[in-house]
């Protein structure tokens, strides 16, 4: 997927996980319109359809949601759930709702953490809004489609997307997606003699005593390393993880090891390679 969008030929940084079809569909924590915490696994296993957009008080954001919520009417209840989310406030978002009758779609807002925008890498750097697009999460927690918007100003395929929600619901578990996160309490340390092959896979990064890895990233300003941090942080929530950084102006180092076990498990490494996906 690709890291840049444009707003009327202006290109814009796109920051988080490079999310792809046929990899799992990775935690968030959103706020709902009564700003309570809610998850995409409390819409249990049901197909999920999310448009995503910068801020419902634009021409084209409005359009957006109400084009989605007359095609989630007319798609019928119990096929798929259809969501939308941005970084509006809660409360703006059920005014909107109330004002406006979208009542086949909740609205979900990433104001507080980000996290929708950082796990599916579509926050806008410059402007701390996700940018335009969709994704579809099929039964299985698998992301079978997603599509970014290149330009900020030009409208979503409603078409496309809703043919492909058609698709899934009609093939609601195809495919093998990739390695998720390990569940909490069922890790294992890695033995000995795997750890150099597995070293290769994530260049850059130094094995230290065999327990933990390391590596240590420079940035242009003091600015662009509290940005990183502050995203490497959201992640680390969301994958129950708890690096060790230590920040010196425009360098941040940061080691890995799950203490849990005294060494290193396949966490890490999930988490290095991450970590890596964000510069």
């Amino acid at each position: 997927m690709k890291h840049t969008v444009t707003f009327e030929n202006t290109p814009l940084s796109l920051v988080g996980r490079r999310v792809e079809p046929n990899t799992r569909a990775w935690k968030c924590t959103l706020v709902d319109n009564d700003s309570c915490e809610v998850t995409l696994e409390d819409f249990g296993e049901a197909i999920k359809l999310i448009t995503f957009f910068p801020s419902l008080d634009t021409p084209l954001c409005d359009l957006q949601i109400r084009e989605y919520n007359r095609r989630a009417r007319e798609l019928g209840g119990g096929k798929a759930s259809v969501i939308g989310i941005s970084k509006d406030l809660p409360f703006a978002q059920k005014r909107f709702c109330e004002t406006f009758g979208i009542r086949y779609m909740p609205l979900l807002s990433d104001y507080r953490y980000s996290s929708f925008g950082v796990s599916f890498g579509v926050l806008i750097k410059e402007w701390n809004l996700l940018t335009r697009g969709a994704l579809i999460i099929d039964r299985t927690n698998t992301v079978r489609y997603v599509r970014l918007v290149e330009e900020l100003s030009d409208p979503p395929d409603f078409d496309e997307a809703f043919a492909r929600l058609v698709e899934v619901i009609e093939n609601p578990a195809a495919g093998s997606p990739g390695p998720g996160p390990p569940p909490q309490g069922e890790v294992s340390p890695i033995p000995a003699g795997l750890l150099s092959g597995m070293m290769r896979e994530i260049p850059g990064w130094k094995l230290v005593g065999g327990l933990k890895i390391a590596r240590a990233f420079s940035f242009a300003d003091f600015g662009g390393a509290k940005y990183f941090i502050d995203t490497v942080s959201s992640i680390a929530e969301e994958q129950r993880h708890h690096p060790s950084l230590t920040w010196n102006y425009n360098r941040v180092q940061i080691s890995l090891t799950t203490r849990s076990t005294g060494g290193l498990t396949e966490n890490d490494f999930i988490m290095a390679r991450i970590i890596d996906q964000l510069i």
